[in-house]
């Protein structure tokens, strides 16, 4: 094996569009690039993904000799990157509200089946980050639950369905993400605690994870001064990779990087130094999602560093050898049985399942009436993570007042006190209110409009379709739901419950505030 194909192997590249470009068939050609992971972008259906597969498949085969992995970032809910004819599960604090582990695993199954029979052997996913924070940007729903105990009890079922479903899975962000207020993707993040806080919450689930088996472990471009205080976020720190999660922590699977074309990571170092850094702090795999010639330009800097031995060769190869070893691991896992139509009526269940109700009022459910209001702000990307602001297309007000009767309106996403004003007045019209909100906890305009609705006196119900964090903070009388994704299948359970159709089934995996303590302080 050549040196350039050594380095291809721990490299994965990204590309626009949803056909093989030019720019990365050169790259590939040259470099010997070995991975490819995919967004939204890439994907128009099934149909266009499955082609789309199979000829970067081919083409890598012919020029590296191996086969490589296709990566994708399908966690569900909130992070999803297949298209509306496949199998999107509910996301992870969704499926955690069901109370029954059974059910991540379920989910887990349906989309490693799913994205096999599409040509993708790996998913980068699941978060078992405990999102210990709510005010953090960037997880909120992506995690379990707000404990280590909650998180380890249903990613474990995740991390197996995804695996029983056929394809190479994760877990991310190590050390940990969950207590941050500031989105990698952005800047770059610090947690600042103790080894034993660490312990206790970020490290925990991980330590888990690995004794139940799980194949790979995504780094966190995050700085941990306690873990090291040489200044490096944890995906380019050797004492965090290899010390403390292959020595310490006994890993020896797959690690990968999180993208090193995030800010944390290119704004404060550079993306190819970044990547260099990585290798040598003993990350197999490194991501460079999105600009092409980036992988090209990494993969000669490499090839530099292994000839003056800044890049250690037999570190090399160990690392290659894992990679390959998981890429012959994994063809020669069959791929399940895939019966489209008993999966999608499997996910629709599912979804149903994870509606939540928060708060009934002392009056009881509302009834809404003929002709409610509805209103809330459109979905929007709130990061980069995020899936791209088309996938809806619809606002959640329009789709419920077709659901309802009524009439939608569309907020900004910070309506301002002119336009609070206006719907004030406008739903004294109306037969009941329903608004909906998107991390309205970081947006407080979406909480006072809320609140300012509150006090018409209709009856009005709040559905959170992002963090249920939005809904605590709202007055008594506000019966609240939360849907946890805003997507129009999920408006069409909400709004199956407000009509009474169907049952809200879910229950917080999160800590909460109740009314009679919230009253009686």
């Amino acid at each position: 094996m050549t040196n350039q194909v050594l380095i291809g192997q721990r490299l994965v590249a990204g590309f626009p569009g949803t056909a093989i470009t030019p720019e990365l068939v050169q790259v590939i050609r040259q470099y010997k690039i070995g991975n490819i992971i995919l967004f939204r972008e890439n994907i128009s259906d099934a149909a266009q993904l499955r082609t789309l597969c199979a000829d970067l498949t081919e083409l890598i085969r012919r020029e590296t000799g191996y086969d490589p992995f296709i990566m994708v970032d399908q966690e569900g809910g909130v992070v999803t990157r297949l298209s509306e004819d496949c199998v999107n599960v509910p996301g992870a604090m969704a499926l955690a509200s069901t109370g029954d582990p059974g059910n991540t695993y379920l989910a887990g199954k349906l989309t490693g089946a799913e994205l096999r029979r599409l040509g993708i052997n790996f998913d980068l996913a699941p978060s078992v980050d405990v999102n210990c924070n709510p005010a953090n940007p960037i997880i909120g729903v992506r995690s379990y639950g707000d404990t280590p105990s909650t998180v380890v009890k249903y990613a474990t079922g995740m991390i197996r369905g995804l695996q029983d479903g056929g394809v190479l899975c994760l877990a991310k962000h190590f050390p940990g993400h969950g207590d941050t207020s500031m989105d990698s993707h952005l800047t770059l993040p610090c947690v600042d605690k103790p080894r034993t806080e660490l312990e206790k919450m970020e490290l925990a689930p991980f330590r888990a994870v690995i004794a139940d088996g799980v194949p790979a472990i995504m780094t966190a471009h995050i700085l941990f001064p306690t873990l090291d205080d040489s200044g490096v976020p944890a995906t380019m720190s050797r004492r965090i990779v290899t010390d403390l999660l292959r020595g310490e922590m006994g890993f020896t699977g797959l690690v990968t990087s999180d993208c090193m074309e995030m800010q944390a990571v290119q704004k404060f170092f550079g993306t190819v130094n970044g990547v260099l850094a990585a290798m040598n702090a003993g990350v197999d795999l490194v991501l460079i999602s999105h600009t092409t010639r980036l992988s090209g330009e990494a993969a000669a800097a490499a090839a530099e560093a292994l000839a003056d031995g800044r890049l250690d060769r037999a570190e090399l190869e160990a690392s290659v050898a894992r990679i390959l070893a998981a890429k012959a691991k994994l063809a020669a896992t069959p791929a399940p049985a895939f019966d489209a139509a008993e999966a999608a009526a499997q996910n629709d269940r599912l979804l149903r399942a994870t509606i939540t109700e928060v708060h009934v009022p002392r009056a009881g459910r509302p009834d809404l009436g003929a002709h409610p209001l509805c209103v809330g702000c459109p979905v929007y990307r709130t990061g980069l993570v995020g899936n791209v602001v088309d996938d809806v297309a619809q606002s959640f007000p329009t789709m419920m007042a077709a659901h309802l009767g009524g009439e939608g309106v569309t907020t900004a996403v910070d309506p301002t006190d002119e336009e609070i004003a206006a719907l004030v007045d406008r739903a004294a019209g109306c037969t009941g209110i329903v608004i909906g909100s998107y991390n309205g906890h970081l947006h407080p305009q979406q909480l006072g409009l809320a609140k300012a609705l509150a006090a018409v006196g209709k009856p009005i119900a709040a559905v959170a379709l992002r963090n249920p964090y939005d809904l605590f903070s709202l007055p008594e009388n506000v019966y609240t739901l939360v849907a946890y994704e805003y997507t129009a299948r999920s408006t069409a359970a909400v709004a199956d419950v407000l009509r009474g159709h169907s049952a809200a089934p879910g229950r917080l995996p999160i800590a909460h505030p109740d009314f009679a303590n919230k009253e009686a302080q």
